[in-house]
Order: C-alpha cells, then structure tokens, then sequence
C-alpha cells in the first residue's frame, strides 16, 4: 500500500503541474452557422507532434497493446473489426474529443487499470460516430478493462450535439469508474476547466444523462455522501470536493468565459474568490449572441484582460505588462499562501484546438480541426479538414529538448518567449500578423469548401479529398513560414531594447513612468542625480 500512496502521489503532481487543459463547449443552435463547436487547450510542457491515424481493417480475435506515456505495455484489448480515420482529435465523422483533469479523491487512482483518458480518447475517435456512442464505448472499456487515471472532464462534439462526460477511478484493486455524462441542450454553452462541472443530474432522462449504477451507492460507501442528508447528491462535490484552491485555479477560467458570452447575467466572480455563501456557477449558460468560430478563438485568448483580475496590469507584469507567470503558481511568504492567477491562455500549452463540426455539410468538408501550437494568445489557427491523408510536415517534427527553426511548434515558442522582453510592444506585431493570417484563412474557407462540394456532387471523392489535403497541408506551411519570417522581424526591430523605426533607426523608448516611479519609490536614493550648481551638464553617450 505504500508503494501505491507514493505512485498516486508522483502521478497526481505530474498531472497537477503538468496537464491542466481548459473546454469550451458551443452547440449548434449557440453558434452563428450551425457549427457544433469544442476548444481543448492541452497544457503542459511538451513538444507536440500532431499526427494522423488513418482507418483500418482487423482479423478476429485481433488485440491492441496498451501503452504508458514512457512507452511501457501496461495491457492488451480486444480490436475491433474496423476503425475509423482521425486527425488530432477528430475523426472522419466529425467526432472531435477534448478534456481537462480534475483529479478529485486521489485515493480513487487505481495504478493497475489499464485505460488511461488518453486511451479512452483514442479509441473513441477510432470506434465511434457520435458523442453519445462515445460516451458508452469509453464506459465500457473502463468497466472491461480498468481505468488508470484520476479524475477527467471530457467534452465529446458531433455534428448534432456535445456530451460532457465526468469519470473518476475507484481506487486500487477496483477495476471499474464511477461516472455521470450530460448532453449539453442545444442553444447553450459550457465550459470545464480542471474541476469537475456536473452537480445534480436526472436519474430518469436516458435521452439527456447517463452514468453508472453504482454512481451514488459507491459514495455511499465510501462515505463521501450521507444519502440521510438535506444535501442533494451532486457529483462534481462528492468526487471532486471544492476548495479556495480548485476554485480560484479552475473556475476563475469558467467564471471568465460565461462573463464574456452572458454580459447581461453579470456573473459575479464571488465563487471564485471563495466568498462565503457563493453559489457555483451552472453547468451551461444561454450566450446573449450567438458565436462564430473566429469568436470561441477569442475566449480561447485570454489573460482576465478588462477585469479586476487583468494579469497586464501591476507590478507582476512587470514593465512591459506581460501577462506571464513564472511556476510554481503558487508561493508562500512569512507563512501566507499566494497564487498566481491562472488564465486560459497561458505560456505551458502544447497545442490546442477549435473543433468545427457541421450537419449540413458532408462529412468530408463538415469536420474542421483548426490547430494551434504554444500559448493560445500568441498561436495563429490552421484549418485541417478531418477527411485529409496529409499533414503539414513542419507540425509533426522536433522534440523538447532541442531547439529546431524547423518546428512549427519551436518557433511559436520562441515568439512567444521572445515577446516577454519587451512585451506590450511586441505583442502588437504578433497580433497583427495573427489577425491577417487568421482572417485570410476564414474568407478562403468559403471558396475552397465550395469547390469540394462541387466534386463530392460528382462523384469525385478522391479529388475532393486530394483537395482538402492540400489546402490544409499549404495552408499550414504558409502559416509556419510566416511565424518563422515574424520571428526575424522581431529580433531585428527590438534588438539591445531598442525599437527600430519604420526607416529602420533604433529608438530609446525606456521604461514606462509608472513603472519608473516605482523603481524609485523602493530605492529613492538609488538612482537619484545631485543636482550641482553652476556646472553644464554634457549629454551621456553609450
């Protein structure tokens, strides 16, 4: 047993510091164009290589091997007959998957499971054609096999409909999840960020809720939940208790968005900051307009910016008025716990996506993973239709530990580390290209869309395919050469803090007085001239 505590420990601090994602959910009748719409920034520090998985043909009584991050075998399970084609994480019927870890009862990760939520992902993407069927695959391969993760919010789009799966393990020795999983109504959005979301749920809308028999009884058991109480059961307070901690790091972030596409309800931020009496915010919220695609890209690009939280502002931004936050996140001073803020877009993501799933367009030109790597404020999206047997080769190379001009994913984190230095300058450069790249993207979607219809209307499969394939592979090799060319710009025109001028002069722009005056409000003494009568001053020179 002490051996396991130690593993649970170890695994549930990789998770804590190392993947903590954030899902905005955007049903059909939210969004401006009858997209179904899922985000899912994938936070960590990793070098991502996106891939492409193209279905498949098995024998009977063929198995698949179950791997861990390292690399290890930890199981085999029964393959299926036929698996279906995906990129990142859609497949070709328009499937698209997402997650965020809220760990909950530590004490609930079973090291012995097989299934990780990787897995669980994986084999929903090659297995299934809708959400819901998802759902019941990733439920019964758990309940076959055993799950070896902790706790996981999982976002599951078609092009119908989102479910919004929460599961955590039983603990070591039991094989098994407890788990709820809830349609989103259509006309509504939702978010989930690293705690879990769902409270009540009904128990008799199989249409609307699943989850497992034992769901309520197990917490029973374990004594998480006194079924003789005034207190409903709510799910995401029995398996994921709410502390001032989880709040302030996960439902900040959902506070943010629904405060953004809800303006009219005045969200208040009191949940969050753990006041007392606070309610937690709801599960789905009605949007006051609908969202474009372009527009959940927005909320996926946010530092609290507007509010009281605004990381650009004060002396943790630093001269510049970064947004960035140097981990640990949390600290500690004569005794106190401190925490930074933790805003969605932020400077640990991998690689995130925007989902575009749409029923009224084959499946073929319907499904749009648009792909970004690094930090979601300073990435720029790339369309990758789920039917395509390409990629674009500079998304799929390089690792961490060695920088590489030929990565897409190096040189937006060079961009966006490079931008620390002087950053409120520079971020306006990034942007500009960003918009312009971005925008470019969104008006050739129409044309590019119309013209693979038209072969499909013939009959021309391939050719619609071939099409697809390579406007995505084009159009994300223009995008990566660009951020390279931005990349050149950059170091040249902000070289030795100086800014070069449109003729290509250096400029002394300094520090901000508000800044400077702090500087000599904490040394006053320090940097202060004595002023001397009678002698002329000469000017200095470097």
């Amino acid at each position: 047993m002490k051996i396991n505590r130690i593993l649970i420990t170890v695994f549930l601090l990789f998770i804590s510091y190392s993947f903590a994602c954030t899902n905005i959910i955007v049903t059909k009748e939210a969004s401006k164009d009858q997209s179904v719409i899922i985000t899912y920034a994938c936070d960590g520090e990793f070098h991502p290589h996106l891939k492409r998985f193209p279905a498949k043909d098995y024998q009977d009584k063929d198995s698949l091997e179950i791997k861990a991050w390292s690399g290890k075998i930890v199981g085999k399970i029964a393959q299926v007959k036929h698996t279906y084609a995906y990129v990142g994480l859609m497949n070709e019927h328009q499937l698209s998957i997402g997650e965020t870890t809220f760990s909950g009862r530590e004490e609930l990760y079973n090291p012995d499971g097989i299934l990780h939520y990787w897995d669980l992902m994986q084999l929903a993407l090659q297995r299934a054609k809708t959400a819901r069927e998802a759902v019941i695959i990733m439920t019964n391969l758990v309940e076959q096999y055993g799950y070896r993760a902790t706790g996981e919010s999982i976002s599951i789009a078609d092009k119908n409909e989102v479910w919004i799966l929460e599961i955590i393990g039983k603990g070591p020795g039991n094989k098994g999840a407890v788990w709820v999983a809830r349609k989103v109504p259509d006309g509504y959005v939702s978010c989930h960020a690293n705690k879990a979301r769902i409270g009540e749920f009904p128990l008799n809308e199989p249409e609307n809720c699943l989850y497992s028999p034992d769901v309520i009884s197990f917490a029973v058991e374990k004594g998480y939940y006194d079924p003789n109480s005034t207190l409903p059961f709510r799910f995401c307070d029995v398996y994921c208790p709410p502390t001032a901690r989880n709040k302030r790091y996960a439902s900040t972030r959902v506070w943010n968005v629904f405060r953004q596409v809800a303006p009219s309800k005045n969200f208040s931020p009191d949940y969050h900051r753990n006041r007392s009496g606070a309610k937690p915010y709801p599960l789905w919220i009605k949007p006051d307009k609908k969202l474009s695609v372009k527009d959940v890209m927005n909320l996926m690009r946010d530092h609290y910016e507007d509010t009281k939280f605004d990381m650009t502002k004060g002396i943790a931004s630093g001269p510049f008025n970064t947004p960035n936050r140097w981990r640990s996140i949390e600290w500690q001073i004569d005794n106190q716990d401190y925490m930074w803020e933790r805003p969605i877009s932020t400077q640990q993501t991998g690689f995130s996506f925007v989902s575009q799933s749409r029923s009224h367009l084959p499946d073929q030109i319907g499904g749009v993973y648009w792909y970004g790597v690094d930090d979601t404020y300073t990435t720029s999206y790339i369309p990758l239709y789920c039917c395509i047997d390409k990629l674009p080769k500079s998304y799929t190379v390089g690792n961490i530990q060695e920088f590489s001009w030929d990565s897409a994913w190096w040189v937006f984190n060079f961009v966006a580390n490079f931008a620390n230095l002087k950053y409120s300058y520079m971020i306006e450069d990034i942007q500009d290209v960003q918009r312009k790249i971005e925008d470019h993207l969104f008006n050739s979607q129409f044309e590019i869309e119309k013209n693979a219809l038209k072969l499909l209307k013939e009959k021309q499969t391939n050719s619609a395919v071939n099409l697809l394939t390579e406007y995505s592979v084009t159009k994300g090799e223009e995008t990566f050469k660009k951020w390279q060319k931005l990349s050149y710009f950059l170091i040249t025109k902000y070289n030795d803090g100086y800014i070069k001028n449109s003729n290509g002069n250096p400029e002394e722009k300094g520090y901000p007085e508000n800044w400077l005056r702090k500087v000599v409000k904490e040394e006053p003494e320090k940097y202060k001239i004595p002023k001397k009568n009678n002698i002329p001053e000469t000017k200095l020179v470097d």
